[in-house]
């Protein structure tokens, strides 16, 4: 009897031993999802939210060629912002304003302009601050028939017509006198009208009567043929020349109440500064 069980024993070893397992295990089966329950992080896999586009987005504009990443992202310079009341003296301190014109003065001097044959167009009112600009502007283009004005010269219409009658009475007698040979005056060539600024173009000081179009430098004369006749310092000049610049400094006095030549000063050299500021008591002011 023993020994038949040992036989069993071994008969039952050797089939297990030969058996094999499978290649595949069995496939679990899904878990049912449950209504209201979450679904878990392994389950799933979240897409990641795609932000919207803008036009500031730095991905979204490449940087210019010619300009590095760390140079586009550098903050543009800023002028420093001024505090505190303005310095003394200055244009901003003064609190100035624009000298009104009546419509009755402005038609009359026009009228007067126009019966010398002047050419000029009005244009819209000029406020540049500050007490710079000019109520009834124009701009003069011919102050005489014939005798252009380079360039086109911004003025009130006072200091256009004290500059007429100065060329029809006073220098062009004295060209035909003096330059006879060149022809007549076809040119005045201004340096200078209307410009906001203080005397001189100083920083501080009172405003220059160019700031309100009462002003007019003359840098020379233009004629049909020749060289034109600069302003310059003449007062040792022996010739002709010489002669029509000092007669004509001299005459622009009864038609300006300032007059300005290159003997003045080093800052009027090279023109002639002509103004009508209106002093009191009519006082004129001619070097």
């Amino acid at each position: 009897m023993k020994n038949i069980a040992i036989a069993a024993a071994t008969a039952t070893l050797i089939i297990l031993t030969g058996a094999s397992l499978p290649d595949k295990g069995p496939i679990p089966h899904k878990k049912p999802q449950i209504a209201g329950e979450a679904t878990t992080p392994a389950e799933t896999t979240p897409t990641p939210e795609r932000r919207p586009s803008t036009v500031n987005d730095a991905q979204s504009t490449p940087a210019p060629q010619n300009e590095t990443p760390s140079e586009a992202a550098k903050p543009q310079d800023k002028k420093p912002e001024k505090f505190g009341p303005p310095a003394p003296g200055t244009l901003e301190a003064q609190n100035l304003t624009i000298e009104a014109e009546s419509d009755a003065d402005h038609a009359e001097c026009v009228r007067q302009l126009q019966a010398l044959g002047a050419v000029f167009k009005d244009i819209p009112r000029i406020d540049d601050g500050h007490g710079c600009g000019i109520d009834k502007p124009i701009s003069l283009v011919e102050v005489l028939p014939g005798i252009k004005v380079k360039p086109e010269a911004t003025l009130r219409c006072p200091a256009a017509l004290a500059l007429a009658r100065w060329m029809k009475e006073s220098v062009v007698p004295a060209a035909t006198a003096a330059a006879k040979e060149q022809g007549r005056i076809t040119a005045v060539n201004q340096a200078s009208s209307y410009l906001c600024r203080l005397r001189n173009g100083a920083a501080r000081g009172k405003i220059s009567e160019h700031a309100r179009g009462n002003a007019i430098d003359i840098a020379s004369f233009g004629f049909e043929k020749g060289d034109d006749i600069a302003v310059k310092p003449r007062r040792e000049d022996p010739t002709l020349t010489g002669a029509f610049q000092r007669t004509v400094s001299a005459s622009g006095c009864l038609y300006f109440s300032t007059v300005l030549d290159p003997e003045s000063d080093s800052a009027h050299e090279t023109h002639f500064h002509m103004d009508v500021l209106q002093r009191k008591g009519g006082f004129r002011y001619c070097h």
